[in-house]
């Protein structure tokens, strides 16, 4: 790694920290700085890494720009879930093409589809029906983006690159906690573990560029 996507990859991990105890203490105009700066940061060292593949660095910065845009829409004051949720969408399909630009194994997709399935389906049944009774206009955009986050760890996993693993598992998990926490039962704790879990699996995609 060069010392200029280091540099920035330090500086995420700084706006990130200050960003959990702003969650952590419902300081608004702290987190209105510190979440979208980690992501800037994120995009930057992105940039600046030595990938294993120019094409698939473009699509990871493609995706981080759109979670970029998710985070802002999700941190405002305005009920702006259904826009947040469609900017992670793209987000997630933007991972999905550059986790396999540099092909995946048939078989390897296979198992991995199988273990995440088993993991996952219970959980996300748990949710949708949560969706249902809570607001049924969301089912349908919420189905579709869990499965678009499935294929995406899917791909992580049939990739078995170990950083991308990492994040993009963090990163269902940040996600799965934030539809529990909305629809399901919402609890104290958990905005800020949603908040640790989604910039660390932002980290672990990001570095796993790297290969």
């Amino acid at each position: 790694m060069n010392s200029g996507a280091a540099a920035f990859l330090a500086v995420a991990g700084v706006f990130a920290v200050v960003d959990w105890f702003a969650v952590a203490r419902s300081s608004k105009p702290t987190e209105y700085v510190a979440k979208p700066a980690t992501l800037v940061a994120l995009i930057v060292a992105a940039v600046l890494l030595d990938p294993v593949s120019d094409t698939q660095r473009a699509w990871f910065v493609a995706a981080l720009v759109f979670s970029l845009g998710g985070d802002v829409f999700l941190m405002l004051p305005r009920d702006l879930f259904v826009a947040g949720l469609a900017s992670f969408l793209v987000g997630h399909l933007a991972y999905i093409v550059g986790i396999n630009v540099l092909g995946v194994d048939a078989l390897d997709v296979i198992v991995a589809s199988i273990v995440v399935v088993a993991v996952a389906a219970p959980l996300a049944v748990r949710i949708v029906r949560a969706v249902m009774a809570t607001d049924h206009k969301l089912v349908g955009p919420v189905v579709v983006y869990v499965l678009a986050i499935t294929a995406m760890v899917v791909s992580a996993l049939a990739a078995g690159v170990a950083w991308m693993i990492v994040g993009a598992i963090l990163f269902y998990a940040s996600d799965a906690l934030i539809a529990w926490n909305r629809f399901v039962r919402p609890t104290p704790w958990m905005p800020v573990a949603i908040i640790v879990t989604y910039h660390l699996g932002q980290a672990g995609l990001t570095l796993g560029l790297l290969g």
